[in-house]
């Protein structure tokens, strides 16, 4: 479903994706994790559309992506940000929120829509006519999860989805996402700077390191402590060490 090759990004003089790549099957998850800066949100910005300026080669179920995209691509891909409360306008209710990805894809059927997707996310009913500082940050998220669904995607980018959340809730997401990729056969890409986050949701993982992607690793190995980059054990320990304290 998703290929990338040879990816890179350039911010003027820094040079903040080097030449990864990467291949996600129909219906699979992929995570990306690694510290802040390394370059793990700044892939999923060029595959989402939002930073045009890269090179290389990126393609969703087999059509290339250029650096402009078309409706059709916005409508299969869609992306969910890692501050829910950042990613809804203030001022609009959760109604409004939903309805407007149905409007701009011509769409038809609201409140059938809508109703379906809160139940889809586990909020009740009454969440449609409220505004976001009235939801806890697992309810804004679980909005954010709902609107990326509005128009039927094929594929999630998740940057940082639980990072904004209490560990508790974190989980409730993490099942939430799993729940949906079954129901639905969605692919995603998941970013994370928590390895434990990652290795909950995808079967297969990329640690990133200064723009490069150093290690590709199935969960299982690196669960098993398999790894091959000195950075990857790095991470590993840290992420053991967290659990335990």
């Amino acid at each position: 479903m998703i290929d990338i090759k040879d990816l890179h990004v350039r911010f003027g003089a820094v040079h903040a994706v080097r030449g990864i790549s990467l291949q996600v099957p129909r219906g699979g998850s992929f995570g990306i994790v690694g510290e802040s800066g390394s370059g793990k949100s700044t892939v999923l910005r060029a595959l989402s559309g939002l930073n045009p300026d890269w090179t290389g080669s990126m393609a969703i179920n087999g059509q290339s992506l250029g650096r402009v995209r078309g409706k059709d691509f916005f409508r299969r891909v869609q992306m969910v940000f890692q501050d829910p409360y950042g990613s809804l306008h203030p001022r609009q209710t959760v109604d409004r929120a939903l309805s407007e990805p149905l409007i701009v894809h011509g769409m038809d059927d609201h409140e059938t829509r809508i109703l379906r997707a809160l139940a889809e996310v586990a909020l009740p009913p009454a969440t449609r006519f409220r505004f976001p500082h009235q939801l806890s940050g697992g309810q804004r998220q679980r909005v954010a999860i709902a609107r990326a669904l509005m128009a039927e995607p094929d594929v999630l980018l998740l940057d940082e989805p639980t990072s904004a959340l209490d560990v508790s809730v974190q989980a409730e997401v993490l099942n939430l996402l799993a729940d949906l990729q079954d129901r639905r056969g969605l692919t995603y890409i998941l970013v994370s700077h928590n390895l434990a986050v990652v290795a909950h949701l995808c079967p297969r993982l990329g640690v990133m390191q200064g723009g490069l992607m150093v290690e590709q690793i199935s969960a299982s190995d690196l669960r098993a402590g398999r790894t091959a980059h000195p950075h990857t054990t790095a991470l590993r320990r840290l992420s053991v060490e967290l659990e335990e304290a």
